[in-house]
């Protein structure tokens, strides 16, 4: 039987989307290894130079933008790479984790109010809304995972929300970019090309900043001699940069294309329970009895939402 060319693209979107959130799972376990030797931009500056360095290596071709896109490819770069990014990792350094996980996990929400507001897309439904709340709740218990109390911290919270806030307008521009049909690595590329000139003015601060800050850079050879001896520190950067940030932004901007942005977006929800899962065999942190109902909450909400998260574009 010949499968409708839309189902197939619907199910290779979901594949790839799947397949960057299982990556972008692991990859907090690889910054919290990481997080020993190097600060969090540090972290952020050489994964994004081995993503773009990746990128030229998996499709070499230059890829001519037109001048008037560059804006486009400028602020997803500044929205989902940096912005998101760094605003998720200098959060954890003022609130918990558990905190945190909780509210960037709003993402999808916020991808949908703008895909709304500027793209006049008609995402937000009632069972959307309570797909989210039952997520909301899973995703809860998945991040505490026995753990008692919220302890809310207003500057970490804050800066965690303001890291799902970007990640719903860089979900906006992705939306504005695939419909211009430029190769995704190409794109994608390009993308990461205006990330590491944002974050150049950032280097050069963090290099004048204290060890201790969450923008510091060091610019000793002795020092990065001795951080990049470790194959550790090799292996877990490379991923980080060309796998889950380089290869898995493609195809995340793939899978919104296919599937559209709002669709795909609810995948984000299963991220904390890819790295509970990790984390309990490679970090040797336990899953309770709350993790593993959250599991099920969080499931359960993502398809209830995917499945009624409104049109496809």
């Amino acid at each position: 039987m010949i499968r409708h060319p839309s189902i197939q693209k619907s199910a290779a979107g979901y594949v790839l989307a799947g397949i960057a959130v299982f990556c972008w799972g692991i990859s907090f376990v690889c910054t919290k290894a990481l997080l020993t030797d190097f600060s969090a931009f540090e972290i952020l500056f050489f994964r994004f130079i081995a993503a773009y360095a990746g990128l030229w290596a998996i499709h070499p071709k230059y890829e001519r933008i037109a001048f008037r896109d560059n804006i486009y490819f400028a602020l997803a770069g500044l929205s989902g790479v940096v912005l998101y990014q760094l605003f998720e990792n200098i959060a954890i350094e003022y609130s918990t984790a558990s905190n945190v996980s909780v509210i960037v996990s709003i993402c999808p929400m916020f991808t949908a109010i703008t895909a709304q507001i500027f793209l006049k897309e008609k995402h937000i439904t009632l069972p959307f809304v309570i797909g989210f709340v039952i997520s909301m709740a899973g995703i809860a218990l998945v991040s505490f995972n026995g753990i008692s109390g919220f302890h809310f911290n207003p500057r970490g919270d804050f800066l965690a929300f303001l890291s799902a806030v970007c990640w719903g307008f860089y979900s906006l521009f992705v939306s504005i970019i695939n419909r211009m049909n430029y190769n995704p690595f190409g794109a994608t590329r390009r993308v990461f090309l205006f990330a590491v000139i944002f974050m150049i003015p950032l280097a050069v601060f963090g290099s004048l900043s204290g060890e201790g800050s969450a923008v510091f850079m060091s610019w000793d050879f002795s020092v990065n001699a001795q951080r990049f001896s470790k194959l550790s520190s090799w292996l877990n950067i490379l991923f980080l940069g060309l796998i889950a940030s380089g290869l898995c932004f493609a195809a995340w901007n793939k899978a919104c294309e296919f599937c559209g942005t709002v669709r795909v977006s609810l995948g984000i929800y299963l991220i904390p329970v890819v790295t509970v899962v990790f984390a309990f065999f490679i970090l040797g942190e336990r899953i309770t009895a709350a993790g593993a109902v959250g599991t099920v909450l969080t499931i359960g909400g993502l398809f209830l939402s995917s499945a009624k998260a409104g049109h496809r574009r």
